[in-house]
């Protein structure tokens, strides 16, 4: 598809608009890269991989759980999220786990790592494990996206033309449509549709969207959810029960091919437990975090 700005893209990620948000910024191969890193310098580290739409602040409160629980934290925004790069490129999977590779590199993070990815996040957490596996202590995996069928309208964006005509005509509101099924509480829905509205008014970001829809796989995963079932390291994993966006009708295929040490189902809770309940989320990942017996045998 090519590169397009819609109107209401009134903000341009420069040098001056990145003086005011907090964290810091780092130039990858790809583009620049938006981060945080806080909380005990003496904890492990938890890699926190974000899903389709989401900036960093998004895990503000886990983060802060995390820390209270003694763990440091480094969460960031994806190519095409928050104030990280609008790149040109293709958004399919091997970008992604790229940036996450690059990022924790050329901050000089020993590993091994907590990777924590939540629903497309999942996806590259995962995918990155399989390529770096001696670089995850733990891995916890929260309403993963992968599983079911690729929806047919989805199907359709695989023409560029198309998906450039739908993108600019009803990108916004095919945007916050989906934000609207994401959490089950109206005020804390409100709160997100803000927080993820705002980053979208960077030139490019609906490009980026629509470009991660046509490329990155997020249907019909289940070899990655088996080769990383296989790789025998600790796995927690975590789904709301009233996730409508990956739901929890898939929790028991999951569970057969990812092989999780641990599972916990959060009641009453959607699709992004991390922003929903990160207080419950926060002492599950902590708990599970404390050193492990030897990895299981894949």
């Amino acid at each position: 598809m090519k590169y397009f700005v819609v109107s209401d893209e009134d903000r341009r990620l420069d040098t001056a608009t990145r003086r005011t948000p907090r964290g810091s910024f780092v130039a990858l191969s790809d583009g620049v890269t938006h981060y945080e890193l806080s909380g005990p310098e003496s904890g492990g580290l938890a890699v926190l991989v974000g899903g389709l739409t989401i900036p960093l602040s998004y895990w503000d409160a886990l983060a802060a759980r995390l820390h209270a629980r003694g763990l440091r934290t480094l969460a960031y925004s994806a190519y095409g999220r928050g104030y990280s790069d609008r790149v040109e490129g293709r958004y399919d999977e091997a970008l992604f786990v790229r940036q996450l590779a690059e990022l924790t590199s050329a901050l000089d993070l020993t590993p091994p790592r907590h990777v924590v990815g939540t629903s497309m996040g999942a996806l590259v957490a995962m995918a990155y494990a399989n390529l770096h596996p001696e670089s995850v202590t733990t891995l916890t995996v929260v309403g993963p996206a992968g599983l079911g069928e690729r929806p047919r309208q989805q199907r359709l964006l695989r023409n560029d033309v198309l998906a450039g005509f739908v993108a600019r005509r009803f990108g916004r509101k095919l945007l916050e449509s989906h934000l609207g099924h994401n959490v089950r509480d109206p005020a804390l829905s409100a709160q997100l549709v803000a927080m993820v509205r705002d980053a979208y008014r960077y030139e490019g970001s609906l490009f980026a969207f629509f470009q991660t829809l046509q490329h990155f796989p997020l249907y019909e995963r289940q070899d990655l959810f088996r080769s990383t079932g296989k790789l025998g390291l600790p796995v927690l994993l975590v789904w709301g029960d009233d996730d409508r966006v990956t739901p929890i009708s898939h929790l028991d295929t999951v569970h057969e091919l990812l092989r999780p040490r641990q599972t916990h189902v959060i009641t009453e809770c959607g699709h992004m437990a991390p922003y929903e309940r990160p207080d419950d989320v926060g002492d599950l990942l902590a708990s599970f975090t404390v050193p492990h017996p030897e990895r299981l045998e894949p």
